[in-house]
Protein backbone atom coordinates (compact mmCIF):
# COMPACT_ATOMS: atom_id res chain seq x y z
CA UNK A 1 0.00 0.00 0.00
CA UNK A 2 1.30 3.42 -0.83
CA UNK A 3 1.16 5.91 2.00
CA UNK A 4 2.60 9.33 2.61
CA UNK A 5 5.03 9.47 5.51
CA UNK A 6 6.74 12.82 5.95
CA UNK A 7 7.86 15.97 4.25
CA UNK A 8 11.49 17.08 4.28
CA UNK A 9 13.62 20.21 4.26
CA UNK A 10 12.39 23.66 3.30
CA UNK A 11 14.22 23.39 -0.01
CA UNK A 12 12.23 20.28 -0.91
CA UNK A 13 9.17 20.86 1.28
CA UNK A 14 6.77 20.04 -1.52
CA UNK A 15 8.18 16.51 -1.91
CA UNK A 16 7.09 13.75 0.46
CA UNK A 17 8.31 10.26 1.22
CA UNK A 18 5.85 7.63 0.01
CA UNK A 19 6.24 4.00 1.05
CA UNK A 20 5.29 1.15 -1.27
CA UNK A 21 5.03 -2.44 -0.03
CA UNK A 22 4.14 -5.75 -1.66
CA UNK A 23 4.01 -9.13 0.08
CA UNK A 24 5.45 -11.87 -2.14
CA UNK A 25 7.73 -14.22 -0.20
CA UNK A 26 8.38 -16.49 -3.20
CA UNK A 27 8.99 -13.71 -5.74
CA UNK A 28 12.45 -13.26 -7.19
CA UNK A 29 11.97 -9.63 -8.16
CA UNK A 30 9.44 -6.86 -7.51
CA UNK A 31 9.56 -3.52 -9.31
CA UNK A 32 7.31 -0.48 -9.32
CA UNK A 33 6.00 1.28 -12.40
CA UNK A 34 3.76 4.29 -12.53
CA UNK A 35 3.08 7.73 -13.86
CA UNK A 36 5.86 9.06 -11.58
CA UNK A 37 8.53 7.15 -13.58
CA UNK A 38 6.97 6.92 -17.04
CA UNK A 39 5.92 3.31 -16.28
CA UNK A 40 9.60 2.30 -16.41
CA UNK A 41 9.66 -0.33 -13.65
CA UNK A 42 13.42 -0.77 -14.14
CA UNK A 43 13.89 2.54 -12.30
CA UNK A 44 12.31 1.39 -9.04
CA UNK A 45 13.28 -2.00 -7.62
CA UNK A 46 11.86 -3.01 -4.24
CA UNK A 47 13.95 -4.75 -1.56
CA UNK A 48 12.79 -7.91 0.16
CA UNK A 49 12.91 -8.37 3.93
CA UNK A 50 13.12 -11.69 5.80
CA UNK A 51 9.32 -11.89 6.12
CA UNK A 52 8.75 -11.68 2.35
CA UNK A 53 7.70 -8.04 2.23
CA UNK A 54 9.12 -6.02 -0.63
CA UNK A 55 9.55 -2.32 0.17
CA UNK A 56 10.52 0.92 -1.51
CA UNK A 57 10.36 4.54 -0.45
CA UNK A 58 10.08 7.29 -3.09
CA UNK A 59 10.10 11.07 -2.81
CA UNK A 60 7.17 12.42 -4.79
CA UNK A 61 5.78 15.89 -5.40
CA UNK A 62 2.13 16.57 -4.58
CA UNK A 63 -0.23 15.16 -7.18
CA UNK A 64 -2.16 12.11 -8.30
CA UNK A 65 -0.18 9.10 -9.48
CA UNK A 66 -1.17 5.74 -10.95
CA UNK A 67 1.01 2.71 -10.28
CA UNK A 68 1.33 -1.09 -10.36
CA UNK A 69 3.86 -3.64 -9.16
CA UNK A 70 5.81 -5.79 -11.63
CA UNK A 71 6.23 -9.12 -9.82
CA UNK A 72 8.49 -11.58 -11.64
CA UNK A 73 7.37 -10.08 -14.95
CA UNK A 74 3.61 -9.91 -14.22
CA UNK A 75 1.79 -6.67 -13.43
CA UNK A 76 -0.07 -6.81 -10.10
CA UNK A 77 -2.16 -4.32 -8.16
CA UNK A 78 -1.59 -3.23 -4.58
CA UNK A 79 -2.73 -5.94 -2.17
CA UNK A 80 -4.25 -3.46 0.24
CA UNK A 81 -7.46 -1.53 -0.34
CA UNK A 82 -6.56 1.50 -2.46
CA UNK A 83 -8.34 3.54 -5.10
CA UNK A 84 -8.09 2.07 -8.61
CA UNK A 85 -8.93 3.30 -12.09
CA UNK A 86 -9.33 1.35 -15.34
CA UNK A 87 -6.41 1.39 -17.77
CA UNK A 88 -6.09 0.96 -21.54
CA UNK A 89 -5.21 -2.74 -21.15
CA UNK A 90 -8.52 -3.80 -19.62
CA UNK A 91 -7.11 -4.04 -16.10
CA UNK A 92 -6.80 -1.54 -13.25
CA UNK A 93 -4.14 0.88 -12.03
CA UNK A 94 -3.79 1.79 -8.37
CA UNK A 95 -3.92 5.45 -7.38
CA UNK A 96 -1.98 7.37 -4.74
CA UNK A 97 -2.60 11.05 -4.05
CA UNK A 98 0.05 13.18 -2.39
CA UNK A 99 -1.17 16.33 -0.66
Amino acid sequence: MAKTITSHSKKEKSEKDVSFEFYAPLAKEVRLGGTFNGWDAAQNVLRKDAAGNWRLKLRLKPGRYEYRYLVDGSWENDQRPVACVPNAFGTWNCVVEIA
